[in-house]
């Protein structure tokens, strides 16, 4: 059962075809720069710039997913509001097998149906161009499957999904802008 705080942005969900091409653009650009040759690494932080994203010993890497979608922006009369993501993940940088999707919460949930509700601990911008990489602390994680036991994850590598530059035209207007990224998430090492 979906909570109500998905519920209320099942309605922003991401409509793939009508963002492919910027979006498609967009992941092109992420992964040429960050394709890895073996998923079990952790991602390579900045220094001292992202230092803060760095996970404790005790946990170790679980699963690497690639992210496209959209962040979802809310004009309020003076400013664009962030609202919530939805994105899909993929078991590879080419986009092929879908693993999970994203959303409100922020929460990630399995195709097997594991789910994990993260918050933000830290964060970086090493592109300010684009939306900054973060550290979040599982507050909830259920399985089965590959989000069960989810201490933390990081989010990397990305490109777009900052709010617009521009004003909005009427109060309550929303913004999808395309982004991608790459997500990493830890378990306890046991």
């Amino acid at each position: 059962m979906k909570s109500s705080l998905n519920s209320n942005y099942s309605s922003l969900r991401l409509n793939p075809a009508r963002f492919a091409p910027a979006a498609a653009a967009l992941v092109l650009l992420a992964l040429a720069s960050s394709a890895r040759a073996q998923d079990s690494t952790p991602p390579a932080l900045p220094s001292p710039l992202c230092d803060s994203l760095q996970i404790p010993d005790a946990n170790s890497l679980t699963f690497h997913g690639y992210a496209i979608g959209v962040q979802i922006y809310r004009w309020n009369g003076t400013s664009w509001v962030f609202v919530a993501p939805s994105a899909t993940l993929y078991a590879d940088p080419g986009l092929h097998g879908q693993v999970a999707i994203h959303y409100a919460g922020p929460t990630w949930e399995s195709k097997s149906g594991s789910k994990v509700v993260g918050m933000r601990l830290a964060a970086c911008t090493p592109d300010t161009t684009a939306i900054p990489w973060l550290k979040l602390g599982a507050v909830s994680s259920r399985g089965p499957g590959v989000f069960d036991r989810v201490t933390f994850i990081q989010r990397v590598n990305t490109v777009g999904g900052k709010a617009p530059v521009t004003a909005g035209t009427t109060v309550g207007q929303l913004a999808n802008v395309p982004y991608s990224a790459e997500y990493y998430f830890y378990s306890p090492t046991d």
